[in-house]
């Protein structure tokens, strides 16, 4: 027996599936599909948030430098404000690894529920719905394999 995919909710292997608390085996699997949910705004929002969050520092730093250059102000407040804005500007270096990391996570999990059917003589059943893309992926491709007719003898 072949092991295609396991974690703690999913197993598919060359004898059958375990998916979403049924088992099934893999002649009982006449079709498989997958569907996509509707788009999930709050994640999308959630990007955009962590993106201005990204940009804030940077453009308190160009207005501190903008301002510096265009006031008559002594010297010493001028390069007190140049260098407040280069350093505002050069916090989000740090920052912005942590929160481009959060952003390419967002990504990985998707913005829409993404779910896999399959018909079985019963009917149609809905054999998983995760949110993870990359697991989503992982899955899909796992049961493909296991269904492929070279692997079904």
């Amino acid at each position: 027996m072949t092991t295609y995919y396991r974690d703690p909710e999913v197993l598919i292997t060359s004898a059958g599936v375990r998916m979403n608390g049924q088992n099934f085996r893999l002649p009982e699997l006449i079709q498989v599909w997958y569907a996509r949910g509707a788009r999930r705004w709050g994640v999308i929002a959630w990007r955009g948030a962590l993106g201005l969050t990204i940009m804030l520092p940077l453009l308190v730093g160009l207005l501190a430098v903008g301002v510096a250059l265009v006031i008559e102000a002594s010297f010493t407040t001028t390069l007190a404000l140049l260098v407040g804005g280069v350093l505002i500007g050069l916090a989000v270096v740090p920052a912005a690894d942590l929160l481009l990391e959060r952003v390419d996570r967002s990504y990985d999990r998707g913005s829409r529920n993404l779910e896999i059917w399959g018909r079985v003589p019963a009917g149609d059943v809905l054999l998983l719905r995760t949110d993870d893309a990359q697991r989503f992926g992982r899955v899909y491709r796992a049961l493909q394999r296991a269904l492929e007719p070279a692997v079904r003898r």
